[in-house]
């Protein structure tokens, strides 16, 4: 059987919080409705992989993770998301901007 990494012994809010409020983040995956999104089905998409959003509130759950409220403006939704489901657009690594070359600058046209 394979080894499952886990992050449930983590304890996320000894550390800052990875996004900031108002940051330009994208979704690293498909976001489902768990059953805590009121006029949505259970399993209903609420966010595609790669749907650009804005960090608009930070919160923490069970004394332990940050929630990120996201606000994406093309689907009309704001999620609760933890930092591992997201990734920054407003402040990427140096090494990143260096990968991606000229198409850095396309970043910031993104919206």
């Amino acid at each position: 059987m394979a080894d499952i990494a886990r992050d449930d012994d983590i304890i996320e809010i000894a550390l800052p919080p990875r996004y900031a409020m108002g940051e330009r983040v994208i979704s690293r995956s498909v976001i489902r409705n768990d059953g805590t999104y009121n006029g949505k089905d259970i399993g209903d998409v609420l966010v595609n992989r790669g749907e650009i959003g804005y960090v608009r509130s930070i919160g923490t759950f069970l004394q332990q993770f940050y929630i990120y409220a996201v606000e994406f403006p093309d689907s009309g939704t704001r999620v609760g998301m933890r930092a591992k489901e997201l990734c920054t657009l407003d402040n990427l690594p140096d090494e990143v901007l260096e990968q991606l070359g000229e198409r850095a600058g396309q970043l910031g046209h993104l919206l």
